[in-house]
């Protein structure tokens, strides 16, 4: 009892920290646990449920999008499947020196983490050290527990092993698609500032065109740029925040830095 206490005839209200709730740490088992319908079959001798899985690379939505109010904008499929036609359209001067076929399966596979680890953009907070664990674990759970029976498990160590490929970016092969994914998502930015007449600035992804570093790429990427000045000189304006001449605000450079900065 306090001084107070004895004066009031009270008890003093309880007034104790509360130790903050500890957030849980990310999990693949916590993610399907709560998937519709409940996980998938694990460790089975059929694809099947590792096509299921599937199934939310096409509904999930690349997020970066969203913060500009596009709420029905394109999937992590969608995105996937121009990048796969793309590689397939490489110029002869690169296609003579890589794999394109290897390529076009490099750039079905490099997101598939994300079916379950979701779209994490540079603005979400998450280091990439830590969305390298997810996806990683992710693809061990896909290509091990879904797959590690199916035939032997060859077909899911070959996904592995393509999807770390492009992870570790060192191969030509996985630095082209490294920067088809750039210039796929320079061409996502300009569609929707085309398909919303010029309403919508979103000049804050063009700064990854910076990034793209294969001649052939950076030549597809000058092009869009291009005429995406030509789109807005046409309606008597300019594309406010970052442009090609402009500088990212300190934080958001940091931000895509860690992203973008070694392929």
């Amino acid at each position: 009892m306090t001084a107070n206490d004895a004066v009031t005839g009270e008890a003093a209200p309880d007034v104790s920290p509360v130790a903050p709730a500890v957030e849980e740490a990310w999990s693949v088992d916590n993610v399907v646990a709560a998937l519709p319908g409940g996980p998938p079959a694990y460790n089975t001798t059929s694809p099947v449920p590792f096509f299921h899985v599937l199934e939310r690379l096409k509904t999930t939505k690349r997020e970066g999008w969203r913060r500009f109010g596009i709420d029905r904008g394109e999937s992590i499929s969608d995105h996937m499947y121009r990048m796969s036609l793309i590689t397939m359209l490489a110029p002869p001067s690169l296609a003579a020196r890589i794999n394109i076929p290897h390529c076009t399966k490099m750039a079905l596979v490099h997101d598939m983490a994300e079916a379950l680890v979701g779209d994490i953009t540079p603005k979400d907070g998450v280091a990439k050290a830590e969305k390298s664990r997810r996806e990683s674990t992710t693809m061990d759970y896909l290509v091990e527990g879904l797959l590690g029976r199916v035939d032997g498990g060859a077909a899911g160590r070959d996904l592995k092993a393509i999807w770390q490929e492009y992870e570790d970016g060192v191969t030509l092969e996985s630095q082209f698609v490294h920067d088809v994914d750039k210039v796929e998502l320079v061409l996502q930015m300009f569609d929707y500032e085309r398909r919303h007449g010029g309403q919508l600035d979103l000049s804050e992804f063009s700064w990854v065109a910076t990034r793209i570093a294969l001649p052939e790429v950076r030549a597809w990427s000058d092009e869009i740029l291009r005429e995406r000045h030509a789109f807005w000189e046409a309606r008597g304006a300019q594309p406010t925040g970052y442009t090609e001449s402009a500088e990212l605000q300190p934080e958001l450079r940091a931000q895509q830095d860690e992203y973008y900065g070694k392929t």
